[in-house]
């Protein structure tokens, strides 16, 4: 079978958000470009066009005109606080203070100018449990979810006036990289159709095959994070199909230098995905936060309770500590209306397809399609009941591991925060309690919590537990770059011809997350290192970042 060519400048494997915004800065520099993809011409953009498309940026100016008071300065201390950086990590900080830095004019800028619009309330996530995170509220809502960033993205690839310089190719495998004189010159596979070999040749490389988070969870088995024990005997898949890591595996054996690979984002509230592609693929769950969050033998977790925009880092490590390393929140239908949403564009149909009036009925009358839907698609892990009694028997009906609900642990659990609130607030002692009426006084979160929802509330049933796995969703480590994007080798030296971008460069440096994420950090990151290092790649010179705190 004859090996297919071609040439460019520049060659990039992956067209996921980071690949396609690489090629979109390249054009403008005037940079021709072969991009390759593994995947279907549908399938353009690859897990950001199926995210929520929460976007973490600091001093925008929907922030501004918000009254939120922010800074890169407060940012960078906020990134710090949550990253706990290590004494070697040089280059995972210099990117982190980058985005700190220049998120308004390197993001912002840029979907603004592709016509993204976000909603107008900017969303308060990741806020912190024992200690501050985010300060003030930073995760920027696109109008239209992950879909709309890639849409507007591809339509300002199609249209731009160098378009011609650049081809796609799908259906390609990427599965080598060849070297010249100690440079990497081209990348080679074979097509998914045919088995066809194909060689791409460019003067500079660029890797954006995202991380090791999808393919069959094992990469993700074999670097799970060693102080949390072993990794949960269920663990779903919220990742891309073809987040292998081989193209990690190939960058190493060149002699690439890979960081923080037990460093991974998990979520801890993953049900099993309706029609999965796979046994394992899950979809995440945004937690109500007036739910309570119980192990699988009905205790509550605790003795803090677990409560979602908090700390989703200790979240998910407190429940890997827990029996059956999986969980269930019990709540009612009033409260899963109100507050149940899902981390994806599929399910939050107002979000995804624009529709105003919908979404101004859902914030007032509470999202019914979403709740029917998975009530009746997700039987396995959502049910329904008219009283606690038969709640735990449905509950039990899907225990795992030789775990068992108990009914007594349920019901004290369950009067004991419904007796709080019928005290008052001036009596609250439980700390989920306190953190929501802390939520309360915001109104992004006002609008999107109850009002001190009872659990057996008659006006409020019918009752429903949800069963929740945590969910493998991001790779935080990776291959590690300098601030121009050039893979290194442990030595600190580049290696010729060769760069990364996005989540396989672990968003920057090896590791810009450091232990934990900021949240919205993950399509805001593709963007950045996209553009930072295709600007590298045309000459352009980047002012590096401010070296405060830099050694910490």
């Amino acid at each position: 079978m004859a090996e297919r060519t071609y040439q460019a400048d520049v060659v990039i494997a992956g067209a996921g958000l980071a690949g396609i915004v690489t090629a979109y800065e390249l054009l403008d520099h005037g940079k021709s470009v072969v991009l390759l993809d593994k995947d279907v011409p549908e399938k353009l953009g690859g897990l950001a066009k199926e995210s929520f498309g929460g976007v973490h940026m600091i001093d925008t100016p929907l922030q501004r005109r918000s009254g939120i008071r922010d800074s890169p300065e407060l940012a960078w201390k906020d990134w710090q606080e949550c990253a706990h950086f290590g004494p070697g990590d040089r280059w995972p900080r210099a990117w982190a203070r980058l985005y700190c830095e220049r998120s308004a004019a390197y993001i912002w800028d840029f979907l603004a100018q592709k016509r993204v619009t976000f909603l107008p309330i900017v969303n308060w996530v990741e806020r912190g449990l024992f200690r501050p995170l985010n300060t003030v509220p930073r995760w920027h809502v696109t109008w239209g979810t992950g879909w709309e960033i890639v849409t507007r993205v591809l339509a300002a690839l199609d249209a731009h006036p160098s378009r011609g310089k650049l081809q796609i190719h799908f259906g390609h495998e990427v599965n080598a990289i060849e070297m010249t004189g100690g440079r990497a010159v081209a990348f080679s596979g074979r097509t998914m159709s045919d088995g066809a070999p194909y060689t791409a040749r460019g003067e500079q490389l660029v890797v954006a095959s995202g991380g090791i988070c999808g393919g069959d969870l094992s990469k993700v088995r074999a670097n799970w994070y060693a102080p949390w024990g072993e990794a949960p005997r269920v663990l779903l898949n919220g990742a891309h199909d073809y987040g292998d890591g081989l193209l990690h595996d190939r960058v190493q054996a060149l002699g690439g230098n890979l960081t923080h690979m037990d460093k991974q984002w998990h979520y801890p509230a993953g049900i099993h995905k309706p029609g999965g592609r796979r046994p394992d693929d899950g979809i995440s769950l945004v937690p109500p936060r007036s739910a309570l969050w119980m192990n699988a033998n009905g205790e509550r977790i605790g003795p803090t309770p677990l409560v979602s925009y908090t700390d989703t880092r200790f979240l998910v490590e407190q429940i890997c500590k827990e029996p059956g390393q999986y969980s269930w929140q019990v709540l009612n239908r009033k409260i899963a209306l109100k507050e149940l949403g899902v981390s994806g564009c599929d399910y939050m149909t107002a979000f995804r397809h624009k529709k105003k009036l919908l979404l101004a009925r859902q914030l007032l009358f509470g999202n019914r399609e979403l709740v029917d839907r998975l009530v009746a698609e997700c039987p396995d892990d959502v049910v329904v009941a008219g009283s606690l009694p038969e709640l735990v028997d449905r509950m039990n009906e899907r225990s795992l591991h030789g775990c068992k609900v108990d009914l007594a642990a349920v019901e004290h659990h369950v009067r004991e925060y419904d007796d709080q609130i019928d005290r008052g607030p001036a009596y609250y002692n439980d700390d989920q309690l306190r953190r929501i009426t802390v939520y309360m006084s915001y109104r992004g979160d006002k609008v999107r919590t109850c009002n001190f929802q009872k659990i057996l509330d008659p006006k409020a049933m019918p009752l429903m537990a949800i069963r929740e796995f945590i969910l493998s969703r991001k790779s935080l480590g990776g291959i590690q770059t300098d601030l121009e994007g050039r893979v290194l080798r442990p030595d600190g030296s580049p290696l010729d011809g060769l760069r990364a971008v996005g989540e396989c460069a672990g968003f920057g440096g090896g590791g810009i997350h450091g232990l934990g994420s900021l949240e919205g950090t993950f399509l805001g990151g593709c963007v950045l290192t996209g553009r930072v290092t295709a600007q590298a790649i045309a000459g352009k010179t980047l002012r590096a970042p401010s070296n405060e705190g830099a050694h910490r």
